[in-house]
């Protein structure tokens, strides 16, 4: 291997997320191509969820100093000069940036380095804020990168125009499946049943990291009125762990929603952090996405390839991009309503029909973001990218 193969993906941590999956992915699919992957986080490995794939080097980038963490963010210039100095003592042949922070940073530290850099945004931009020096940051430094990966149509012609982001890929997230099993694993049925849960008590299923971006909120307010119609409703929402997100106890928050409805804690549910998803989407009767804004939603992508009648709201970025309304899933408005949403779970819970031809056409996106088509138009874009930075 020579050195000009090393390749180094940098995001914040490897804590259970979309972001942070996918990460993984392209590093497995680089070191099959022939690369020396490297995943840098900011964060320790104390943080990372998932399990690291063979051949995959991991690095943590160095503890602040004690005068660095006085200077609070005015340290950041030393920062991105400790990593330019790291790139270039690896001998790095071809950079990737994975979300905005860790993006613009890595066009900073290459920018003099003659390495070329990639982007990969995972949200939606103006949905979710970064603050103004970093919003300034960024549209300075992403006109400077070689390729920017973009998951999908609406937000590649987004960042053309707002951010200069010219040179793109469509590069939507790959299922795999079967779905990957990995600790710690929870079986749902015998958990849901120490908690009182009836073997054929139907169940909604919700997954994700991040309960105002997911809108958790907006669901539990929408299970409210079917679980008190039916005694036997189960709400569970998997991913959200007791460690506090931005200072907050998400499960408190959302748990807080039934102080006037005792009688439904019970029926609120949080797993926690699981590797065997596919036993949960398997156990559910609707797997329901109730976000505000994604980038490319790839739990719902999932829910979809393991057969689960899925429904969505039509938030800014993805799910109209999986979900035909009423042929494969269904698709509400960004700003439907909560009674719009109420009528359709509770006419879905009681059509068993609807809901299994919903999911028998929902497993076609295995064939439709299969991940060897999209492994190869990423590597050959790499390769043509690196292929220009040396003849430059």
């Amino acid at each position: 291997m020579t050195s000009q193969r090393r390749v180094v993906l940098y995001i914040d941590s490897l804590k259970l997320g979309g972001a942070e999956r996918v990460t993984l992915t392209w590093a497995a699919w680089l070191q099959q191509a022939g690369w020396k992957p490297i995943v840098l986080t900011r964060k320790s490995i104390g943080w990372d969820f998932y399990p690291l794939p063979a051949g995959v080097e991991r690095v943590v980038e160095p503890a602040d100093a004690p005068w660095m963490h006085r200077l609070g963010p005015l340290a950041f210039p030393f920062r991105v000069r400790r990593l330019q100095r790291w790139l270039a003592v690896q001998n790095v042949g071809l950079a990737i940036g994975v979300t905005s922070l860790p993006a613009i940073k890595l066009l900073l530290a290459t920018r003099l380095l003659g390495v070329p850099c990639v982007v990969s945004e995972r949200n939606f931009p103006p949905s979710k804020r970064i603050g103004r020096i970093w919003s300034v940051l960024r549209r300075l430094s992403y006109p400077w990168a070689g390729l920017h990966l973009v998951q999908t149509q609406a937000v590649g012609e987004w960042m053309k125009t707002h951010l200069g982001a010219h040179r793109q890929l469509l590069l939507p997230n790959p299922v795999q499946w079967p779905l990957t099993r990995f600790r710690p694993s929870l079986d749902p049925h015998a958990w849901l049943s120490s908690r009182g849960c009836g073997s054929t008590d139907p169940v909604l299923l919700a997954v994700g990291t991040k309960a105002d971006q997911k809108g958790f909120d907006r669901l539990v307010r929408w299970w409210i009125p079917l679980a008190q119609a039916d005694a036997r409703l189960q709400l569970v929402i998997v991913g959200l762990d007791e460690r506090r997100y931005h200072g907050r106890d998400q499960q408190a928050d959302l748990r807080a929603l039934l102080v006037d409805q005792p009688e439904l804690q019970a029926r609120l549910h949080f797993p926690g952090r699981v590797g065997n998803l596919a036993d949960w989407y398997a156990r559910t009767q609707i797997f329901v996405l109730s976000s505000r804004y994604e980038g490319f939603p790839n739990v719902l992508l999932e829910a979809m390839a393991a057969g689960c009648c899925c429904v969505a709201a039509d938030c800014p970025q993805g799910p109209a991009d999986l979900i035909q309304d009423g042929v494969n899933g269904c698709l509400l408005p960004a700003a439907a309503s909560d009674a719009q949403w109420v009528q359709l779970l509770g006419t879905l819970l009681t059509d068993v029909g609807e809901r299994q031809r919903l999911a028998a056409n929902a497993i076609e996106v295995r064939e439709l973001y299969d991940p060897a088509a999209l492994q190869q138009r990423l590597t050959q874009a790499l390769e043509c990218l690196v292929g220009e930075a040396a003849q430059n």
